[in-house]
C-alpha cells in the first residue's frame, strides 16, 4: 500500500481514532430502521419505522450520545459489534471494510460530498417514518435495504 493511501485502507477498524471511527458512517440511516431476523435463514429484514431519535430529514442521531441511554435496543457501533455484521446494509462502509471490501463509490469519504448518499439513492430520507405515527412495523417490512 501506498503511504498515500486513505486511512480506511491502512488502519485496522480496531484501530481507528475516534475521528476516524466516525467519518466512516455515511449518515444513510439504514441501520436506525427497525428489523427483524428471519427464523430460518437468519436474514435481515428491514422496516421503514425508523427509530425515535433518528432526524428522518437530516438521517442523522438527535442525542447520538446519549441514545444507548434512550432506547433500550440501540446497538452501540463499536469493533466489537462488527464480529457478526449482517445486522447492518451491505452499504454499510463498517460493514463492508469488516468483509475486506471497498467504500462504496458514493461514500462521502471518497465524493467529499455528504448529500452524495442520497444522490446515488442510498438514504433513507424522504422513505421511512418515525414511531410516532403508531404504526406496526412488521406491516411495514421493506425491500429496498440489503
Amino acid at each position: 500500500m501506498s503511504q498515500d493511501a486513505p486511512f480506511w485502507e491502512t488502519t485496522p477498524l480496531s484501530a481507528m481514532t475516534k475521528a476516524q471511527w466516525e467519518s466512516l458512517c455515511d449518515g444513510c440511516g439504514k441501520c436506525c430502521l427497525e428489523k427483524f431476523e428471519e427464523e430460518d435463514t437468519g436474514d435481515i429484514i428491514y422496516s421503514r419505522i425508523a427509530c425515535a431519535l433518528l432526524d428522518t430529514a437530516t438521517c442523522r442521531c438527535r442525542d447520538y450520545e446519549h441514545r444507548a441511554n434512550q432506547v433500550a435496543d440501540c446497538i452501540a457501533l463499536v469493533p466489537a459489534a462488527l464480529e457478526m455484521p449482517n445486522w447492518l446494509p451491505e452499504t454499510c462502509a463498517y460493514r463492508r471494510l469488516r468483509e475486506g471490501k471497498r467504500l462504496p463509490k458514493w461514500h462521502p469519504l471518497l465524493t467529499g460530498d455528504t448529500g452524495s448518499v442520497a444522490n446515488a439513492g442510498h438514504s433513507v430520507r424522504g422513505r421511512v417514518i418515525g414511531p410516532e405515527s403508531g404504526e406496526d412495523p412488521l406491516m411495514n417490512l421493506i425491500d429496498w435495504i440489503k
